[in-house]
C-alpha cells in the first residue's frame, strides 16, 4: 500500500541526505504542521523493539502519535475503530525504516501497533502531542484482530 486510507492517518516520506561523511534525515520540522497537516509535539521519546516482536494493539483517546524509525525496519498497522469515522473498518499497513524513512501520524481513536522486522532491534522516535499519560493508553490483546496481518509473508 502506498498511502493511508484511514481518515486522519498521514505518512510523510522523509528525505535522506547522503554524502561521503554519512547521512542526515530530518525527523520533524515546524513548517510541516501547516504544509502537511502534521501536529506539534509536546513530548518526544525513543523506544526499542526486539526483532520479531509485535507490539499491539492500543489506541489513545486524546493524543496523536507521530513516529519514525531511526534504526532498523518495522511494519506499522492501523485499524480505524472510530464508529463515526468515514473510514470505519479500514486497515492500513506500512513498512518503514531507514531504507525508506517516513513519519507516520496516527490520530486519537485509531488502533495501531507494529512489528520489528530487523535485527537486533528497531528504534522508534515518537513525537506525540501530549506528555505521556497512562490513562490515555487503551490496550487490547495482540490477537483480538488481524492475527494474519503481520509480515513477512512467504509466497
Amino acid at each position: 500500500m502506498n498511502g493511508p486510507t484511514i481518515a486522519g492517518v498521514k505518512r510523510k516520506d522523509l528525505r535522506t541526505i547522503v554524502d561521503g561523511r554519512g547521512d542526515v534525515i530530518e525527523l520533524w520540522s515546524l513548517p510541516w504542521v501547516e504544509q502537511e497537516g502534521l501536529a506539534i509535539p509536546q513530548h518526544a521519546y525513543q523506544s526499542a523493539t526486539d526483532h520479531g516482536v509485535v507490539k499491539c494493539w492500543h489506541l489513545h483517546e486524546l493524543h496523536t502519535d507521530q513516529f519514525t524509525v531511526t534504526r532498523g525496519k518495522m511494519q506499522v498497522v492501523c485499524v480505524d475503530v472510530r464508529e463515526d469515522s468515514p473510514s470505519y473498518g479500514e486497515v492500513n499497513s506500512f513498512i518503514t525504516g531507514v531504507q525508506r524513512p517516513s513519519l507516520i501520524l496516527i490520530p486519537p481513536g485509531v488502533m495501531h501497533g507494529w512489528k520489528a522486522l530487523s535485527q537486533p532491534e528497531t528504534i522508534v522516535v515518537n513525537f506525540q502531542t501530549m506528555p505521556y499519560d497512562p490513562a490515555d493508553e487503551f490496550k487490547f490483546p495482540w490477537d483480538c484482530v488481524l492475527t494474519e496481518v503481520w509480515e513477512p509473508r512467504n509466497g
